[in-house]
């Protein structure tokens, strides 16, 4: 059912001239905005405010700083279509320093970073690309003439919100694996307070977008977990939307790349797969805006868990996941089943024992499909402390 509120929106003249604007028809911007708010997960009638916010709020002043990263961060947010770059930092926010997309260079580009930030005091949004350098007092990234550690503290002390885009800026990501001689670090343990971070290798630009309009919206950042990720986000698992899911639940596993499983679509849990034990959106809201499978599990490779701190750039990518809340029946057959000889008595009574298990068994997956990252965890610390009782 088409939004009330939207649809009284629909002839006004604001909503009319921010369209324009943002070179989409009337409809289309006022289905991105309750597509927003959706994904949000913002009450109904969420999605006006959301419209009104977007076409008629001054756009919030963006300071993007890059410090220990492949850009790739940045390369993800180039390719968004809904908007377009160019539409984003036009007409949605007002991108005032960004060294990959600036033309100038040097005092120039420094001094318009100075600038925004006096301008818009208390009220511009400070992102930060990379993982800050802490080792030898950060001297193993500098720009212009300042510490990524330096830099970071001065454009964050009078920002109206922080936000950590990527893996890298999150905890560490890949600058930080072991031996991490730069003492590579996320912006919150620099900053020795709490950021919005939205982690990925890359992320998905979307996410970014979406926290963004909350924050032109509302003035505030969306709710998060206790790792800082936008709840809307990261609340599930990867395991629980994944296209390839209902293989796993059938106990049908690729074993090798390129195998008749591989070929078939069969669960990359065997291969390495952390899905099982990462929080993303990445089965729902895929990449590149290409259709169906344009994500890494899609196109047949392990998720790697890169927005899982512990997990992605730490455990092997041919490890096993720790399935979180989801575990495979025990009645469901092995990969590789030993030919036997038939029943006997024994076996046959063993086999109804086992399968009146079963239906127990899958009465609680049912149910722990719907556990949400907090139960999930109260649940292992649950299980944790009976295991040391009964020890």
């Amino acid at each position: 059912m088409a939004s009330t509120g939207l649809l009284k929106l629909e002839s006004d003249a604001k909503i009319a001239d921010a369209s324009r604007r943002l070179g989409m028809p009337r409809r289309e911007f006022l289905q991105f905005c309750a597509t927003v708010a959706a994904g949000l997960g913002l009450p109904p009638g969420a999605e006006a405010a959301v419209a009104e916010a977007v076409a008629t709020k001054k756009r919030p002043s963006v300071i993007w700083l890059h410090f220990q990263e492949c850009t790739g961060c940045t390369e993800s947010l180039l390719r968004a279509e809904h908007p377009t770059l160019e539409r984003l930092i036009l007409d949605v926010i007002s991108l005032d320093y960004h060294e990959t997309l600036f033309a100038a260079a040097g005092h120039q580009v420094e001094q318009a970073r100075k600038k925004a930030m006096a301008d818009n005091k208390g009220a511009y949004v400070l992102v930060i690309e990379g993982a800050i350098p802490t080792r030898d007092g950060g001297i193993y990234c500098k720009i212009g003439g300042q510490t990524a550690i330096e830099l970071a503290r001065e454009c964050a002390a009078d920002a109206a919100a922080v936000i950590a885009i990527g893996s890298c800026a999150s905890w560490g990501g890949m600058p930080s694996t072991d031996p991490n001689p730069t003492g590579a670090s996320g912006v919150a343990e620099v900053l020795g307070k709490p950021v919005a971070t939205i982690p990925g290798c890359p992320p998905n630009p979307y996410n970014f977008l979406s926290t963004v309009v909350h924050f032109l919206t509302f003035g505030a950042l969306p709710p998060v977990d206790q790792l800082g990720r936008p709840q809307f986000a990261y609340s599930r698992l990867v395991h629980e939307n994944c296209e390839r899911r209902a293989h796993f639940d059938a106990g049908r596993f690729a074993m090798n790349f390129g195998d008749e499983g591989h070929r078939k679509g069969y669960c990359l849990y065997k291969l390495g797969c952390k899905g099982p034990e990462t929080y993303a959106n990445c089965p729902t809201i895929l990449f590149g805006d290409a259709g169906a499978g344009t994500w890494p599990v899609g196109c047949g490779h392990p998720c790697i868990g890169c927005t899982e701190q512990g997990v992605g750039f730490t455990k092997p990518i041919h490890m096993l996941a720790k399935v979180r809340n989801v575990e495979p029946p025990q009645q469901y057959p092995r990969i590789v089943e030993e030919q036997g000889v038939g029943a006997t008595m024994g076996s046959a009574a063993t086999l109804a024992a086992v399968a009146g298990a079963a239906a127990g068994a899958g009465a609680m997956v049912a149910r722990n499909l719907g556990v949400s990252h907090q139960q999930a965890e109260e649940a292992e610390r649950a299980r944790t402390a009976s295991e040391k009782t009964e020890a």
